[in-house]
């Protein structure tokens, strides 16, 4: 009977590669934060804006 399932330390290259695999997934991304930071400037600035001309 063949396991199909190859444990990542059971070979040292395959543990590494497996290691840097995981660490790239498990960041999140900072687009919806700088996204998030860009849209809440613009709203910052017309807001100024409008209360700088009323």
């Amino acid at each position: 009977m063949s396991d199909e399932y190859v444990d990542p330390s059971g070979n040292t290259e395959a543990f590494r590669s497996f290691v840097h695999e995981t660490e790239e997934e498990a960041r999140p991304s900072r687009l919806p934060l700088i996204i998030s930071i860009a849209v809440l400037a613009v709203i910052l600035i017309v807001l100024a804006a409008f209360l700088a001309l009323s």
